[in-house]
């Protein structure tokens, strides 16, 4: 296992990490997976989930198994359970007791990694960065509860606020090719006609691009989520790129941005953690996403969303882009996690607001029909 500096916090992790989100089985199953990551020299591991299950499950394994000492760990501060469901609140009569569940459970003092929970709009960055929030979060960081503090976020507007502010040492960022990449014009021939690493740097949104190189420069580090987005990528049905990727090149372009340390892996169990690590180990030739991509049939784009922002502005208010990236997580799964319902709600104006007025499709350069995701996205979140 390859280990990265975390920015400027001063921790080295492993460039695989643990995303502890599955973890909500038995506590022999969980037992079981981390003990696999830990022999594969994971030592990071996300813990945003609120409920007591997964919390119990992690905590008592890596206390049974001998490993916090050895183990960074992301804790995130704004993530409560409250009435047998996930709510992401700033109300500190929620935030505290829920914090203090999180150390118990894991039975430890600190957290390595105090994270801002899912910050996702600007005006919530501002709110908390200037209240009692960040005030609570100075107190455990002056304490020692709180070794270094972080902010969780998917949008590239709020991570620039982050890394522009030295209270904030690393981030935990939604990053993969769907993610980061739109055309570098609107003729698509010309985008398609593009080979190699150029491909994926011509390709990628300016507010991405140059969040990456911020980071880099203020030293605030990246944790990564969403890597495989939902593992629509590993299927050329579902891909936005209409060709599928392997999780190693996923990880790999994930590894390959500026200022990142460490991609989130969600392991349900320890094969999962052996098809992660086995990166460790890959070719260039198994490590290169940009051929693939580059390589991808013509027009592969058309008619999927790749979250690119051309078909705003939405008269109703709604962000079409992150309502159409949502709905594609969510579709991934049976049913719908409790952390993107969550996601989708806060998004204010919801898929339901929409019209059906069509302004956005004559904007969009690759032919989605935005009204009808509008309406099954309305269906499946129900609202």
């Amino acid at each position: 296992m390859r280990y990265r500096a975390l920015g400027r916090t001063g921790l080295k992790v492993s460039e695989i990490g643990f995303g502890g989100e599955w973890m909500d089985g038995t506590p022999e199953a969980t037992r079981a997976v981390v003990e696999a990551a830990d022999a594969a020299g994971i030592n990071v591991l996300d813990c945003w989930m609120p409920d007591p299950t997964r919390r119990s499950n992690l905590g008592d394994a890596l206390r049974d198994l001998g490993l916090r000492g050895r183990w960074v760990i992301q804790g995130h501060l704004g993530s409560t359970w409250q009435g047998e469901q996930y709510v992401r609140t700033r109300e500190l009569s929620a935030v505290k007791p829920a914090f203090e569940d999180l150390l118990a459970r894991f039975h430890t003092d600190y957290m390595d990694l105090g994270m801002i929970h899912y910050v996702d709009r600007v005006d919530d960055f501002e709110g908390v960065m200037s209240g009692p929030f960040i005030d609570y979060v100075r107190e455990l960081r002056a304490s020692g509860t709180v070794r270094h503090v972080g902010l969780s976020t998917h949008n590239p507007e709020v991570a620039r606020l982050a890394v522009l502010d030295p209270e904030v040492e690393m981030i935990l960022f939604s990053v993969n090719p769907a993610f980061d990449m739109m055309p570098a014009t609107d003729d698509l021939d010309a985008y398609f006609d593009e080979r190699g690493e150029s491909a994926a740097v011509d390709g990628m949104t300016p507010e991405r691009a140059e969040l990456y190189a911020l980071a880099e420069e203020t030293g605030t580090g990246i944790t990564v989520m969403k890597g495989y987005m939902g593992g629509r990528l590993f299927d050329a049905a579902q891909s936005p790129f209409g060709v599928a990727l392997t999780p190693v090149q996923c990880l790999h372009y994930a590894l390959t941005r500026p200022a990142v340390a460490s991609v989130m892996v969600g392991f349900g169990e320890p094969a999962h953690v052996a098809e992660a690590v086995s990166y460790e180990g890959a070719s260039d030739a198994e490590k290169d996403y940009a051929s693939v991509l580059a390589g991808a049939p013509r027009h592969a784009y058309l008619g999927s969303c790749t979250y690119c922002g051309h078909c705003a502005p939405c008269p109703r208010g709604i962000d079409i882009a992150s309502v159409n990236k949502f709905f594609d997580l969510a579709s991934a799964y049976d049913e719908v996690p409790d952390s993107l319902r969550e996601h989708y709600r806060a998004l204010g104006a919801t898929a339901e607001a929409c019209v059906a007025c069509r302004a956005c499709e004559g904007r969009c350069p690759f032919g989605v029909r935005v009204a009808e995701r509008m309406a099954a996205a309305a269906e499946l979140f129900g609202c």
